[in-house]
């Protein structure tokens, strides 16, 4: 996708008659960024998108590709289910150790992702990093998805990335709470046998009310489309609504465990 990119932004740019450093600095970038574009070994951001179609008159044509650019930013593994996911109307989440991704602050995000084990270059984390806070304009979507996360206590008392930066992402899913169509709950570490105890699941509906479901571990995640399966997983995710928190008492819960973070 990057390659596609960089020959379709190239064709505009010799069709404009401008060589590299001179489209480099006509929208204020450097010649080796524009050229890393242009040779597919380095993703275009957003701004560089939008300043290159004003200066070629591009006419929408870099615009339309920014998505895909931004989702090959993705890890490998996640990109086939990224996919289904942003045209999903419904989406139900249980993680039960980290921050589901779509409700990460980019701290939080950045952190898990220095930590990675084989270390990751510093290109590829901040790659990683922008394409998962990219994610989250699934949460704010014109037409509006429905979404429900069941965050398991653990996932909220580790200190990812140290106090102060686990403070402010619990104050964010506090924020994130007060969407009308997000709900958040969590499942106490002291509930005992629930659903959840094999490990974090995601549910979608497509927007052809096809349930899918997705399960991750170890870098390996796997999309499931057989019906007996996802609707095994529908079942779990209804019995883990009811013995998580409820929403109200899962706010309170994040609120004071963000005071206590934070004092």
């Amino acid at each position: 996708m990057w390659s596609a990119y960089g020959k379709l932004l190239r064709l505009f740019r010799e069709r404009a008659g401008l060589t590299q450093q001179g489209l480099a600095d006509a929208i204020g970038y450097s010649v080796e960024q524009v050229a890393s574009v242009e040779q597919g070994r380095r993703a275009a951001k957003l701004v560089l998108t939008e300043a290159a179609e004003q200066v070629l008159g591009a006419g929408g044509a870099l615009r339309v590709l920014q998505d895909d650019v931004d989702q090959a930013k993705l890890p490998a593994f996640f990109q086939d289910f990224a996919s289904i996911e942003v045209e999903a109307v419904s989406r139900l989440s249980y993680d039960p150790l980290l921050i589901p991704g779509l409700l990460q602050t980019e701290a939080y995000a950045r952190a898990l992702f220095t930590a990675h084990c084989p270390a990751l270059e510093e290109e590829v984390i901040d790659l990683h990093t922008e394409a998962r806070v990219h994610r989250q304009r699934l949460l704010t979507r014109t037409p509006i998805v429905e979404l429900s996360f069941i965050i398991g206590e653990a996932a909220l008392t580790n200190p990812i990335g140290g106090d102060e930066v686990m403070g402010k992402q619990l104050v964010h899913l506090v924020d994130r709470a007060k969407l009308r169509n997000v709900t958040i709950q969590v499942m106490p570490a002291a509930y005992g046998f629930h659903p959840g105890l094999n490990g974090g699941f995601v549910v979608l509906e497509t927007a052809e009310h096809r349930q899918v479901g997705y399960v991750e571990s170890q870098e390996v995640g796997t999309v499931v489309t057989d019906p007996i399966q996802v609707s095994a997983f529908s079942s779990r995710y209804g019995k883990l609504r009811s013995q998580a928190l409820n929403p109200e008492e899962s706010v309170r819960f994040l609120g004071g465990l963000a005071g206590e973070t934070t004092a």
